[in-house]
């Protein structure tokens, strides 16, 4: 009978014994992970703790929001260009939040040196998952150390246009004439063609027109050169140039070159053609169309 009894306490555990030993093993390895406030502590401690983390949480983001509007506006760092401003705002407030969550994350218990073994037993995978990041932000830094476009220019970069309005971390902000907001990837930035409109103080604008081989060529030279001098925001330095650039299959080609300064750009870019329709009409200068001539033998 003993015997028999002794046997079966021998056996096997039973699933829910298993289920049991295997939840026990979790909790082992939770309470190694984790210094958890919850055992050992009375609830009043561990209520202490979470009052202290919002706290920290609370006061730390306050802190950070007004270190970084100090960065970006204040006297301390008025005499540093823009462009390095706001991206020091974005790099240092990155750092302050992440000392934020840190301190919350000990005051709430966790073993930080065991949360740093995992992170660094992870750190293959952790490196590939932020390895478009880590580019970003490296992206972001050349962007800032060489200075190929700053805040407030109109640029041209890996398929899109427009004036730059911020230059984080990760991410470059431009703003496109018809107002959406484009976020470009710094790294796809740094890695690409930059065309920047707004480096130099001044552009040169090249409008082409087609006359009719039977206009007068020096009509419409002086009808161009007429239009270009009535309107006061062409520079007349460098002078304006009147020049044949094509002979094609219905007209030639003449092409007005006239600089302006960056800011009425496209204040005389549309102007300018309809003046010189107007003024082509008024002198006779005819502008070529697809005829079709057809004859009839009898």
């Amino acid at each position: 009978m003993f015997l028999f009894m002794a046997g079966e306490t021998a056996a096997e555990p039973t699933f829910w014994e298993k289920v049991g030993e295997f939840f026990a093993g979790v909790w082992e390895h939770l309470l190694k992970f984790f210094k958890t406030p919850i055992v050992g502590r009375t609830p009043a401690e561990w209520c202490i703790r979470v009052v202290v983390a919002l706290a920290i949480l609370i006061i730390g983001c306050i802190v950070v929001k007004r270190i970084a509007k100090n960065i970006e506006n204040g006297k301390l760092f008025k005499k540093v260009n823009k462009t390095v401003r706001v991206f020091l705002k974005h790099l240092i407030s990155v750092a302050l939040y992440l000392v934020v969550a840190v301190a919350i994350i000990s005051t709430l218990g966790f073993n930080m040196t065991a949360l740093s073994a995992v992170i660094a037993s992870c750190g293959l995978a952790i490196g590939l998952a932020l390895q478009g990041g880590l580019s970003n932000i490296a992206g972001g830094v050349m962007l800032v150390i060489f200075k190929p476009f700053e805040i407030g220019d109109y640029v041209e970069s890996s398929g899109v246009s427009g004036t730059v309005v911020d230059i984080g971390l990760f991410y470059s902000t431009l703003t496109t004439p018809d107002n959406k907001k484009v976020v470009v990837p710094n790294g796809t930035i740094s890695n690409n063609v930059i065309t920047n409109y707004s480096a130099h103080d001044t552009r040169r604008i090249d409008f082409d027109f087609s006359i009719s081989y039977s206009a007068n060529i020096d009509t419409a030279r002086k009808v161009l050169y007429a239009c270009a001098k009535a309107d006061e925001k062409i520079l007349q330095d460098p002078l304006p140039e009147v020049m044949i650039v094509s002979h094609n299959e219905s007209g030639i080609t003449i092409r007005l070159r006239v600089w302006v300064k960056n800011a009425d750009y496209w204040d005389v870019y549309f102007p300018m053609y309809e003046q010189v329709k107007r003024s082509f009409d008024e002198y006779g200068v005819e502008i070529p169309y697809p005829h079709l001539n057809i004859t009839i033998d009898k």
